[in-house]
């Protein structure tokens, strides 16, 4: 994949997680500054999501730890065991934010 490519993928999954943290039925505030995606929880404690061009991943900050997602048959997963993003942010949510999250792209 091209660094363009890349970039244009990585915008629209950064548009997509935020488009799914509002619709969630969650006290989150979502916050964007270029390919970084802050996302707030009630209690103060956060969720960092951004796109890292030069390694063409995905990162994503969180109490739990860091986790990188590159791309490998049609979505994000992550380098470790191959969890897919959207599965991934729902577990780390629902386990910072105190209740059940399920998030999903939008199509």
């Amino acid at each position: 994949m091209t660094e363009s490519e890349f970039l244009e993928l990585a915008e629209r999954t950064l548009d997509a997680i935020e488009a799914a943290v509002e619709a969630a039925p969650i006290d989150v505030e979502v916050t964007r500054a270029g390919n970084v995606l802050t996302l707030e929880l009630a209690d103060g404690s956060r969720v960092v999501i951004n796109s890292q061009a030069p390694m063409q991943q995905i990162w994503v900050a969180a109490k739990s730890g860091g986790f990188h997602y590159e791309r490998r048959e049609g979505a994000w997963r992550d380098t470790r065991d191959g969890t897919e993003l959207f599965a991934a942010l729902s577990r780390i949510l629902s386990a910072q934010g105190g209740s059940p999250v399920l998030l999903r792209p939008r199509n």
